[in-house]
């Protein structure tokens, strides 16, 4: 058989996370569980990922505020329980601005320091946001109204293809950019599956004088549908090559793990190559898929 030498290019080819060894920092977002079943996943998936000593958790807060009480006991036990630092989720949706003074109050009172400030869904899906009478208007307000509440460190979302509410890609970076002048100390991607958009998202931001971090959110996908369907709410785009990967494996979960594993992990390596250095993952409450992922970016206990 005949040999031929590499070329220069591929002579200095290193392995996809060769070098993310020690520099990268993640994040992790659970939801507060429903049942005592889910309760049980939910502990079991925060004590495996502990150890890889995330800057924060977060707890998302339900559409329409539908999970106040039980985003409230999950963080309260996270900060009670565990080492993490958690980040509780607060929206406009569905109450008035004394009411969401009163529970941003209480989380300061517990010992939380860290908010993710967000408008919120309707809890109607599809339907048009609309704000409390007596409420906050919306995600620049609500950041606003927590800063003279306390000095809170607050994460803010955006969004690398733009949310369906926004029309537009300028009038989507205006309203972050209001978010960050309002005291926002970073921002939190919606998920995406091209690099290329969240690189791009990032200059245009720059562009437009927003200076904190951003940070890119991973959502690793085992069931396609499912994606499909939180895409359609936050106007994410899937891929058709993502469709095509999961074809044929519905009766094999296995198989869909570990091919969710490295379409994730290779989305990261191409962040890491352009110089990205915290990731925060959507959990969906399990642990197995972003522990992985973590691992093949360095980030292991120590």
């Amino acid at each position: 058989m005949n040999r031929h030498p590499l070329s220069d290019d591929r002579a200095h080819l290193d392995p996809l996370f060769a070098k993310a060894r020690g520099d990268i920092e993640v994040s992790f977002e659970f939801f507060p569980p429903k049942t005592e079943k889910m309760a049980a996943t939910l502990w079991d998936s925060v004590q495996t990922l502990e150890p890889l000593h995330p800057r924060f958790v977060s707890v998302t807060y339900g559409a329409g505020g539908s999970t106040r009480e039980r985003t409230h006991a999950t963080v309260k036990r996270i900060l009670e329980e565990t080492d993490l630092t958690p980040a509780a989720h607060l929206t406009c949706v569905g109450a008035s601005r004394d009411e969401i003074d009163a529970v941003a109050r209480d989380y300061w009172d517990i010992g939380v320091r860290h908010i993710v400030a967000l408008r919120g869904d309707p809890s109607e899906p599809g339907a048009r946001f609309e704000p409390h009478p007596d409420g906050y208007a919306n995600a620049a307000e609500l950041v606003a109204g927590l800063k003279r509440i306390a000095p809170f460190d607050i994460s803010v979302a955006c969004y690398p293809e733009i949310h369906p509410d926004s029309g537009t890609k300028s009038a989507d970076l205006d309203n972050l950019k209001r978010k960050v002048d309002a005291g926002a100390d970073r921002t939190i991607s919606q998920f995406f599956f091209s690099a290329d958009a969240f690189l791009r998202f990032r200059d245009e931001a720059a562009d437009a004088g927003i200076d904190v971090e951003i940070v890119p959110g991973i959502l690793p996908v085992s069931n396609v549908a499912t994606t499909r369907r939180f895409a359609q709410t936050c106007g994410a785009c899937i891929p058709d090559w993502l469709n095509h990967m999961f074809e044929g494996l519905d009766d094999l979960p296995a198989a869909r793990q570990l091919i969710a594993a490295t379409v994730a992990a290779e989305l990261c390596g191409q962040l890491y190559a352009e110089g990205v250095r915290t990731f925060h993952f959507y959990t969906l409450n399990r642990a197995e898929l972003s522990y992985a992922i973590c691992h093949l970016l360095g980030v292991r206990p120590q």
